[in-house]
């Protein structure tokens, strides 16, 4: 890496300039849009373990580690608890959803960037539509998206599931070898990359404590990582420059 806002797999700060061929910006919304360290999904996490414990009759301990093992295998706790337990949607998206969104603050530097990208603007998340609404109202980022793509538009089959991208691309028409997706899990990049999409990997660097499971961790280096920063703003700035 050759700063702390930078790019690895052998990328320059020359390369950054493959994204003048991109005219749709994809972007995850929790940990990815806003900081991981603000702490926001954490509460959608314990809120997730709630609901568990609550619907299973679970230990917070045996809670956990049901919820993790879902949400490695299925994508989402939520489709585990689907698939493996054939529970209705509704309650739960709202009940996991109803937290205190004020952590989040406006990022003047981020929306600058986010507005001045050009062509198209997405947020592609596993949560659900009212939840990000929230968040980039937070940011001050609302007026720059083009529409927000929930996992319930996706019928509820959250990424890295290929169906969740293909629902995507099928709504919004956008072409995957012009657009950028910008992810803080590298799993949920494989597919997008496979599609020709440019990937960026926005995961804070040097903070273990940050990661929950050593599984997020992964992938940093893999081959459908093109990109990787720690500061999402700083980075869409330096890509600006780059395409200027």
């Amino acid at each position: 890496m050759s700063d702390a806002n930078g790019w690895v797999n052998g990328h320059s700060g020359e390369a950054l300039g493959v994204f003048g061929r991109i005219d749709a910006w994809v972007f995850d919304l929790d940990n990815t849009l806003y900081p991981r360290h603000s702490n926001l999904f954490k509460q959608v996490d314990a809120k997730i373990r709630d609901y568990v414990q609550r619907l299973l009759s679970l230990g917070p301990v045996e809670a956990q580690k049901l919820q993790k093992d879902y949400y490695r295998r299925y994508g989402t706790t939520l489709r585990g608890l689907m698939v493996e337990h054939g529970i209705e949607p509704d309650h739960f998206m709202e009940y996991v959803h109803d937290i205190d969104h004020s952590p989040v603050l406006p990022n003047p530097r981020l929306a600058t960037a986010i507005e001045t990208l050009p062509g198209r603007k997405y947020i592609l998340t596993n949560g659900s539509r009212a939840h990000a609404e929230k968040v980039a109202a937070r940011l001050g980022i609302t007026d720059h998206f083009d529409d927000i793509f929930d996992v319930v538009a996706a019928d509820l089959l959250p990424k890295p599931n290929r169906e969740m991208y293909d629902r995507f691309i099928a709504a919004t028409g956008v072409e995957p070898k012009t657009a950028a997706m910008f992810e803080d899990l590298s799993r949920n990049l494989v597919v997008p990359s496979s599609l020709g999409m440019l990937t960026t990997l926005v995961v804070p660097v040097g903070t273990r404590e940050v990661f929950h499971e050593d599984w997020e961790m992964e992938g940093r280096d893999a081959p459908h990582v093109r990109f990787l920063t720690d500061d999402l703003g700083t980075f869409l700035e330096k890509v600006l420059t780059a395409i200027a």
